[in-house]
């Protein structure tokens, strides 16, 4: 018995989105990054993706129905899926939230605390944008949240992420920060920032007793794979359905 778990970030209109131009970030901590393309889909393929998955019959898959498939031993429903959101941009509630609601979806998010902004912005199609801490729990009938960390999203190139440099103490304190704001209701769960890591990440988080974790490498969950290098497939803006199909491990 396996599952796939599939990761998006940005959703935007087709008639807006242009994807020869990455996205500035626009978050409460004083780092600048852009989103690049790939990290986006539009509304539409987004619409079509939940649609098929609903129409399939799809489970959508809670973390406590992974939790125990991989540490009581028990079996997942039919044709489950783990739906994941990174970072909290404004179209986790403008797009995203409805359509999951519609079709009585579950999703995971994961969040930056550091980043969530103070009050609500208007909506940017060109940013993106953090929301706050107040829209998210608004949403809890739909997500969950776990740690994304709190200030250590960052990276200082594309293959070198601020859990890598930093000592362990100071990953381990800023997990502690993140896992203090309430509304994060999984926290024995993170997802690793860019998808980055080395071993010695791995090793603290099971130390600080955490339970699961994602990674961005592609594939499947197996039985047998370390739960705290749960595989992720990232949808891209260009993936067809047929595609689409193939990443979620559903046909």
């Amino acid at each position: 018995m396996s599952f796939h778990t599939i990761l998006y970030h940005e959703i935007r209109e087709a008639a807006v989105f242009d994807p020869s131009h990455p996205s500035p970030i626009n978050v409460k901590q004083d780092y600048k990054d852009v989103l690049p393309s790939p990290l986006f889909i539009t509304l539409e393929a987004f619409q079509e993706q939940m649609k098929y998955l609903k129409e399939l019959g799809c489970h959508t898959l809670t973390l406590k129905e992974v939790r125990d498939f991989y540490y009581e031993d028990k079996s997942l429903p039919d044709k489950s899926i783990l739906l994941t959101f990174d970072d909290c941009y404004q179209a986790l509630k403008h797009y995203a939230y409805p359509i999951l609601k519609e079709y009585g979806f579950h999703a995971v998010a994961f969040a930056v605390t550091g980043w969530l902004n103070s009050e609500p912005q208007a909506f940017q199609p060109d940013k993106s944008i953090c929301l706050t801490k107040e829209e998210l729990i608004a949403m809890e009938d739909v997500f969950e949240y776990a740690n994304h960390t709190h200030h250590f999203h960052t990276r200082t190139d594309g293959k070198t992420g601020r859990i890598m440099t930093e000592p362990e103490e100071a990953f381990a304190a800023d997990l502690a920060v993140c896992n203090s704001h309430s509304f994060l209701s999984a926290k024995d769960t993170f997802a690793y920032p860019f998808g980055l890591f080395e071993e010695r990440n791995v090793e603290l988080l099971r130390r600080e007793h955490f339970k699961l974790a994602f990674t961005c490498i592609s594939g499947s969950n197996e039985k047998d794979t370390d739960p705290l290098l749960l595989r992720r497939n990232v949808i891209p803006y260009t993936a067809d359905m047929g595609t689409f199909k193939a990443l979620a491990g559903i046909a």
